[in-house]
């Protein structure tokens, strides 16, 4: 699969802009604050309805505009699809594929696969439990359309709980109510865990050989599944934790609050890794997504590279690039020295100057 082409309306500090893309490697390179970001942002926000940053749709929008619009064109299997987004200030955002509105967000993965890979990232390891999280649903949400309606309504079923626990103690008479939330979160949250379980599993058999690689075969690496409780056992500890929730007024049990353990050499790197061993181990999860996508799709995905270069030495830095050469990519930077020096194929060259872009060769 490959991205022919983007167009944006009225996005970030883009007023107009059309892209056509290479089905390799198209750089895009300027200045910082120019804009290159906003780019990825907003193919990763046409395929996963997300924006990698975290933003709120109306944060995305052009400044004094009060809609935005990005279309994208995906070549899947010789099939070219229409994608079509419109993010709107006060109402929610409204997409429709190959001129066919949808109605759930679930409804468009499978179109286009993305793999984003920004500096923030290499920082995944040593950060808190959230950043790990963040990991594990963005990439469970595109290979399992179940999973991102489970997600979705688990993180409902939590807040909904935890506003119940606030209103309390001006209605204390709902405190019966408390075990129909309950049920709901042992439902949706049980399918969480398990599908974790199974994407740790399959994140295991691919990385230690690419961890090796990067490592000179100094260092083995093993991801655990940390769940705050197991699946099994849910109910009984959500039962359990009851009292605690009253009086703190907020649910301390569930898939809300998993976490990820990366050992190296037998180690917890997130309390003792060197910040080298954090990043090599960062770098090749991230590899390793790559991999297990193209295992589950029986096809490459788009990879989104946001910068990354600039943080790596020159040996990670070539076996990234060694690692992408069958995989269209889009690569931001501030110059073109990384690549020279590599001699690496550029099949496209953009400059991103000041929210216009210039294409270089």
């Amino acid at each position: 699969m490959y991205i022919e082409s983007i167009e944006l309306k009225n996005y970030r500090n883009y007023d107009s802009l059309y892209m056509k893309f290479d089905k390799g490697t198209n750089i895009l390179y300027g200045d910082n604050a120019q804009g290159k970001t906003n780019v990825l942002e907003a193919i990763y926000l046409c395929g996963t309805t997300k924006s990698h940053r975290g933003s709120k749709d109306r944060d995305m929008i052009r400044f004094l505009q009060d809609e935005s619009h990005i279309r994208m064109l995906v070549n899947r299997d010789g099939v070219s699809h229409k994608i079509d987004m419109h993010l709107k200030k006060s109402k929610s955002k409204g997409i429709a594929i190959d001129g066919l509105p949808i109605k759930k967000a679930r409804e468009l993965f499978g179109i286009v696969n993305i793999v984003f890979f920004s500096p923030e990232d290499l920082n995944i390891i040593k950060n808190g439990p959230g950043e790990r999280r963040r990991f594990l649903d963005l990439e469970l949400c595109q290979l399992d359309k179940l999973y991102l309606a489970d997600l979705s309504s688990y993180n409902h079923v939590v807040n909904q709980r935890n506003k119940l626990l606030k209103d309390l103690w001006i209605r204390p008479e709902l405190r019966d109510t408390i075990e129909v939330w309950d049920e709901q979160m042992v439902r949706y949250g049980s399918k969480i865990i398990k599908a974790r379980e199974k994407f740790v599993r399959e994140l295991n058999d691919i990385i230690g050989e690419i961890h090796s690689n990067l490592t000179g075969h100094r260092e083995d690496i093993r991801l655990l599944y940390e769940p705050n409780t197991p699946a099994e056992q849910f109910k009984t500890h959500l039962e359990h934790n009851r009292e605690k929730d009253y009086k703190f007024k907020t649910t301390s049990i569930g898939p809300h609050r998993d976490d990820l353990c990366v050992n190296i050499n037998n180690i917890d790197i997130r309390k003792y890794g060197s910040q080298g061993q954090q990043r090599t181990a960062a770098l090749s999860l991230k590899l390793s997504e790559i991999y297990l996508v193209k295992k589950v799709i029986k096809d490459t995905p788009i990879l989104l590279l946001d910068d990354v270069l600039s943080e790596l030495d020159s040996n990670r830095q070539n076996y990234l690039l060694n690692s992408i050469r069958d995989i269209q990519t889009l690569i931001t930077c501030t110059g073109l020295d990384e690549f020279v020096n590599n001699r690496f194929k550029i099949n496209k060259v953009f400059k991103v100057v000041e929210g216009s872009v210039y294409h270089s060769n």
